[in-house]
């Protein structure tokens, strides 16, 4: 009784697929039965799954699909490479890239939380200051990593997928997936983060053998195979 949505004309789900993917159905349909019928429904996302769409379906009437370069958003202006590396091997081939000196703004994904907070520790350890953002920070921790960020005191931030939707940073220059997403789909939206407003990206991500179920799915999604660099201290066969 604390909020009346009968007045509600427009109704927006950004990151559908993510939304529709995490549990969230039963919230979305409790809102839906108190809007009304005569409104516009917006979704939004960079993927969509085809059972994700499917769901997405039962909840607008007669919608219209829009499509921007549906075929590579946004990827060409990004620069992909894989580096293969053994998984005790990842924090010291972290801290030797951004130590490098060809990075200038970098965003680490990472798969867990305490691996997030972990990574920043091995940096620090390796004089090279980042902070951690995911979803057991407070939204005032949040804010304060993500301005430090903005701001340059920190030339890392590490993060997991659900903390980093959505990001609008212009300058992050390198995309590094420390972990590879199980989803390929996530791979998109995560490289998505660099090449922002015209400007050209890289996109690294390290590749354990217990990753490599995942990368072949990530070609076939993108549809080629991401160039292997191995010029690098850490390489494995």
């Amino acid at each position: 009784g604390y909020i009346h949505l009968q007045h509600v004309e427009v109704f927006i789900l950004d990151e559908v697929d993510r939304m529709l993917d995490m549990g969230f159905i039963p919230d979305i349909q409790r809102v839906l039965a108190v809007l009304p019928t005569d409104r516009q429904t917006l979704f939004f996302s960079a993927t969509m799954p085809s059972k994700m769409e499917a769901i997405a379906r039962t909840m607008v009437r007669n919608p219209e699909r829009v499509s921007i370069a549906p075929d590579r958003p946004e990827m060409e202006r990004i620069g992909q490479k894989v580096m293969f590396v053994e998984k005790r091997d990842k924090d010291a081939l972290l801290v030797s890239l951004l130590k490098s000196g060809q990075i200038d703004k970098a965003l680490v994904f990472t798969q867990m939380k305490h691996v997030a907070n972990r990574v920043v520790e091995k940096l620090s350890a390796g004089g090279v200051q980042g902070t951690a953002i995911h979803s057991n920070k407070s939204q005032s921790a949040r804010n304060r990593a993500l301005d430090g960020f903005r701001r340059g005191q920190y030339k890392v931030m590490v993060a997991t997928d659900v903390a980093a939707r959505g990001l609008d940073i212009t300058d992050i220059t390198h995309v590094i997936n420390y972990d590879l997403p199980i989803e390929a789909e996530t791979y998109v939206h995560r490289i998505g983060r660099t090449a922002r407003a015209g400007a050209d990206g890289e996109a690294i991500s390290f590749c354990c053998m217990e990753d490599r179920t995942h990368l072949r799915a990530i070609e076939v999604l993108i549809g080629e195979s991401v160039p292997v660099e191995v010029e690098h201290a850490f390489h494995s066969e």
